[in-house]
């Protein structure tokens, strides 16, 4: 199969009960990070899965270029940390002809692998960074690495990586006072800032809504020095975006929490070890590791697949009394 984006029309097979068209698939390439963020997971980290419960190589090429044939034509790779698996750059060369690949990555060994990420077809990367502060980074991350996420900052800027998007997570008491330079920072860089709303997929299940820095003292903070303007046609985009001062520079919020977007959800998750997640906050998951080491035809996996998109529920229901935190953390689903 060599299928290349928008040149062949596919009929969308990945549609739910609620009308939903699914096109965007996060495949996580390992559980495994290689910092310890506070809201993530405790310092010792935790126990990770075991390699032969991990998809293979093969595996996951298949699985991913099946997904293809039935409406995925956008694929995020993510982790944990997935540029900590070694065939990385093979994986992204075995994909790049039938999706467009992106990455989200923590940035620590970017500055090595961004020249060698794009040639093989990496299209775009975005990268964590909660401070500017080498303290603060130590202390949130327990790791003394902020450096390295500036030089591969830099680095996927110069690979032509674009558009290069930051991911940040402000916490209150923490990093909250950093809003206006992180955004300061990005418009300077020339890359994309979007802040994220704490959600609760810590390892811990330590998440309390009341320390959460939610959407509006976001932009709050961001409008005492800024004018911001709403962009028009957010689409399926988590991001609701802003033009900064007139334009054309933007910043997203993403409000999964206070301002949840699941009514044009088109995203789907594929974990490490083969479970097929519609939700990030899903309770349940579809193997599909189980039945293709089995022998299942592509056929079969396709109705799994398909199905489980079926029973994809209406919403997150974080605000709902009866929710619970899913039993994985984000390291284990993939972002």
């Amino acid at each position: 199969m060599s299928l290349r984006p928008g040149t062949v029309a596919r009929v969308n097979r990945l549609v739910d009960r609620h009308g939903r068209a699914h096109r965007d698939l996060r495949v996580s390439l390992t559980d495994r990070c290689s910092l310890r963020c506070t809201y993530c997971m405790p310092a010792e980290g935790l126990p990770w899965l075991p390699a032969p419960d991990l998809l293979t190589t093969p595996e996951l090429i298949h699985l991913v270029r099946l997904t293809t044939t039935l409406g995925i034509d956008e694929v995020r790779l993510t982790g944990g940390e997935p540029l900590l698996r070694p065939d990385v750059v093979s994986i992204v060369a075995a994909l790049a002809d039938a999706v467009e690949l992106s990455v989200t990555t923590n940035g620590l060994v970017l500055d090595r692998l961004a020249p060698a990420l794009r040639d093989a077809g990496l299209t775009r990367v975005n990268i964590s960074i909660d401070t500017l502060r080498r303290d603060r980074f130590k202390e949130m991350t327990r790791r003394d690495r902020l450096d390295d996420v500036f030089a591969g900052i830099t680095a996927a800027t110069r690979a032509g990586l674009h558009p290069v998007k930051l991911n940040t997570v402000l916490m209150r008491g923490v990093n909250d006072d950093e809003a206006v330079d992180l955004l300061r920072f990005a418009l300077d860089a020339g890359v994309h800032l979007r802040f994220i709303e704490q959600m609760p997929l810590d390892a811990q299940h330590g998440w309390r809504r009341t320390e959460m820095v939610t959407a509006d003292e976001i932009l709050s903070a961001l409008s005492d020095a800024f004018t911001l303007t709403p962009v028009a046609g957010r689409g399926s985009a988590p991001a609701e975006r802003w033009y900064v001062d007139g334009g054309p520079e933007t910043v997203g919020v993403i409000g999964s929490v206070t301002r949840p977007f699941c009514g044009n959800c088109d995203r789907l998750r594929l974990t490490a070890d083969g479970q097929l997640r519609t939700c990030l906050f899903a309770r349940t998951e579809t193997d599909l590791r189980g039945p293709l080491r089995a022998g299942a035809s592509d056929r079969e996996l396709a109705d799994l697949i398909v199905t489980a998109v079926l029973g994809k529920q209406p919403g997150h229901g974080i605000n709902d009394p009866t929710f619970l935190q899913p039993p994985r953390s984000m390291s284990a689903i993939g972002g």
